[in-house]
């Protein structure tokens, strides 16, 4: 009974997310549900022997944020240093470097840029390329998180500004090494962000209006983990990971209704956590994996089963730097610290196998190698650091590649090469990508 009460509430919970939405948008962080599942139909089974059908090309600029799809309009945001300021050739070297950040949107047929709004950011940051968040897109408002903190409502429309909040002025708190990264969630009519410090790690905001509804919680460091809405215990539950402790909240009033300790190494709470039925799994790069099963009858957890290595190469389980693992039948898909594409049984987090094929071109080892995961019908979209389209089938039984497309130039110096790090958008039968010179945008209609 108890099984069939949590199969009930799950599907409920999925139905109710869905309602709001459009097939064929991608408005926000792992798309309409947040869940990394691409639902269009019509999507091509391999690609052209000539290779990707490029619809159209826009120069921007620097960044590492995904773009978000929805109603005709594509959202990116970028960077633009000033005339004569550079990045460091360090890029773990942190400075003041002035610049600007601007959030576009583009036409979703042509690629035409309509408007922009700029505002000034000098970064102080490690990796300084530009910002991190995507733009979430809701009810004709689009709203933006640069690197730095700037959070801001704009018309959708005419990219007006409807108001806005700085972090950093607004809460008394310094901007966390890697910038500000979790992309703002939506739920009902709060918008709620990963902000930092005192009683105000997490905060909720009227979407409307920028008034402050409710902040919880308290760390050292923010991390840079996206708040994220699971359903257990019969209660819908937001779940905010930072790197002290992940901790399950009333989304409605900031409660905390249980918390876990976990100690992760230089604040890298990264991936989003994913749920799988009672099971709630989380991966960083040095702790490695942890999942923990949610209570039937209230809101609570108790660890399964966690990573005993903390180490970035002598791993077990899964030690993700910043791909979000895929969770579904048992089984968990993810990418490890230097380039494993792994399969892991979820109930116990032993490796079944892994393979480097989808991540390095010489298929060996690579710090902090990468590739984005997006479930399509029976098979998967991954995007790599190399600015490769793959479409591949994964399974217990193994990775199989189907078909492979070189679609972008990968720009960003990292770890001694260059490398494409921004999520891609899945919409209008397209992908949307960008690198830190153009986004692209990709047929992929049957």
């Amino acid at each position: 009974m108890r099984s069939i009460r949590s199969m009930l509430l799950a599907l409920c919970f999925s139905l109710a997310l869905s309602l709001p939405l459009f097939a064929g948008d991608w408005p926000q962080w792992l798309g309409p549900q947040r869940d990394s599942v691409w639902r269009e139909t019509g999507i091509i089974q391999k690609f052209p022997t000539n290779g990707a059908t490029i619809r159209w090309r826009t120069p921007i600029g620097a960044g590492y944020a995904g773009p978000a799809v929805a109603k005709g309009r594509v959202y990116v945001i970028d960077r633009q240093l000033n005339k004569g300021a550079n990045n460091p050739s360090d890029p773990f070297q942190r400075g003041i470097i002035p610049g600007t950040e601007r959030v576009l949107c583009l036409d979703e047929s042509t690629g035409k840029i309509l408007w922009q709004h700029e505002y000034d950011s000098p970064y102080t940051i490690s990796y300084p390329s530009g910002p991190r968040a995507t733009p979430l897109v809701s009810d004709g408002k689009v709203y933006t998180l640069g690197a730095e903190g700037h959070l801001f409502c704009l018309n959708a429309k005419d990219g007006k500004p409807i108001w806005s909040h700085e972090f950093k002025k607004d809460y008394n708190i310094p901007t966390p090494m890697w910038g500000f990264s979790a992309s703002p969630l939506l739920d009902g009519d709060k918008l709620i962000c990963l902000v930092g410090g005192t009683n105000t790690t997490a905060v909720a905001f009227n979407k409307n209006t920028g008034k402050e509804i409710w902040h919880a919680l308290s760390s050292k460091e923010p991390g840079y983990c996206p708040p994220t809405i699971i359903q257990g215990g019969g209660k819908r539950q937001l779940i905010i990971w930072h790197p002290e402790s992940v901790n399950s909240l009333d989304p409605e009033s900031g409660k905390v209704y249980w918390s876990h300790p976990i100690n992760i190494k230089f604040a890298m709470t990264i991936p989003t956590p994913r749920q799988m039925d009672d099971l709630l799994f989380f991966t960083s790069f040095y702790n490695g994996s942890m999942a923990l099963r949610l209570d039937h009858d209230k809101p609570a957890a108790t660890l399964i089963w966690q990573s005993k290595k903390v180490s970035e190469k002598d791993t077990d389980a899964l030690h993700s730097t910043m791909v979000t693992p895929f969770l579904e039948n048992g089984y968990i898909y993810g990418v490890c610290s230097y380039g494993q594409l792994r399969c892991l049984k979820a109930d116990t987090g032993d490796r079944i196998w892994e393979t480097f094929k989808a991540t390095t071109n010489d298929e060996k080892e690579m710090r902090w190698a990468n590739a984005f995961l997006v479930k399509n019908a029976d098979r998967f979209f991954l995007f790599n650091e190399k600015g490769d389209l793959i479409i591949a089938k994964l399974s217990p039984k193994g990775y199989e590649e189907i078909s492979r497309a070189h679609i972008l130039e990968p720009t960003s110096a990292a770890a001694g090469r260059n490398v494409l790090w921004s999520h891609p958008a899945y919409a209008n039968h397209s992908l949307y990508a960008r690198n830190d010179n153009e986004i692209v945008c990709v047929n992929l209609a049957k």
